[in-house]
């Protein structure tokens, strides 16, 4: 949905058998940053969570949707401009027809968002 329009994928590493690492790049001329926000781009959390929902969903090979969001904390906001690349650390575990998932968006020593959860 946003994959190849509001971010692309760089790169992506498999550290451990239940964790991704992607790498990603958002495209600060992508519409929704006219209205979000005009002369500060942002990029909003629900696109933030849908970047999670489609990593999650193609690194185990199935389209999921949040079950439930356990702990979600947005700690700084994205600019496009300043951080234009950044690293999403994805781990999960398959249990009861779903997969609990933990992810941090951040680049270098700038943490964005932590997510813990349930897709399904």
């Amino acid at each position: 949905m946003l994959a190849g329009k509001f971010y692309t994928i760089v790169s992506r590493q498999q550290p451990a058998e239940n964790s991704i690492h992607y790498t990603i790049d958002w495209n600060g001329a992508h519409p929704i940053f006219e209205g979000h926000f005009p002369g500060q781009p942002v990029v909003p959390g629900v696109c933030m969570m849908q970047t999670i929902q489609e990593l999650v969903s193609a690194a185990v090979g199935k389209k999921l949707l949040v079950e439930k969001a356990s702990n979600m904390k947005f700690l700084n906001m994205i600019d496009p401009r300043v951080s234009p690349q950044v690293t999403v650390e994805i781990g999960f575990t398959e249990e009861e027809g779903g997969y609990k998932t933990n992810a941090v968006i951040k680049h270098e020593a700038t943490t964005f968002l932590k997510f813990q959860g349930r897709f399904k």
